[in-house]
């Protein structure tokens, strides 16, 4: 959707950058990128920047910007969330938590036990491959937990 947020996340926002990501947001990360050229890019693409960098945000102003202040990834992600009264998605885990590509279409019988580990592929739920890395994303344990720690974080709020 057009109207769901973008953001630059700085290098020392790496963790929130993965958890924007399984909310399916469009998260750029680039460590190696100095800060003028994160902000550059953030004001080009419309993005709104988040960083802890106060001397970032004072030196280089950039229109959009957010100053994340906690330490734990969970509770930046509820900053974020609360600040930008952003609206839970409709659906999660439809983005490459590593590259930032979003995810194919559930993969189709033949290659889902192609690509699937022998002892998931008879796990319920759509499994999705990424065009960019090519990782395979399944529904398996570790999203299960994810979507506790969410729970846990934004009560009520996934729906």
């Amino acid at each position: 959707m057009d109207d769901d947020p973008r953001f630059t996340a700085d290098a020392m926002l790496a963790r929130l950058a993965r958890w924007l990501r399984v909310l399916g947001w469009d998260t750029r990360l680039d460590p190696a990128l100095p800060d003028p050229e994160i902000v550059r890019l953030a004001e080009f693409e419309r993005r709104i920047l988040l960083t802890r960098d106060r001397g970032l945000l004072r030196e280089l102003r950039p229109r959009q910007a957010l100053e994340i202040t906690h330490d734990q990834p969970l509770a930046q992600l509820v900053h974020v969330v609360r600040e930008l009264q952003l609206a839970a998605p409709h659906e999660l885990f439809t983005r490459c938590t590593v590259c930032n590509t979003p995810l194919s279409a559930p993969l189709d019988p033949a290659d889902r036990a192609r690509l699937l580990p022998p002892d998931v592929q008879a796990l319920p739920g759509a499994a999705r491959a990424c065009p960019g890395c090519g990782r395979i994303y399944w529904p398996g344990s570790h999203a299960r937990r994810m979507r506790d720690a969410l729970d846990r974080a934004l009560p009520g709020w996934l729906g």
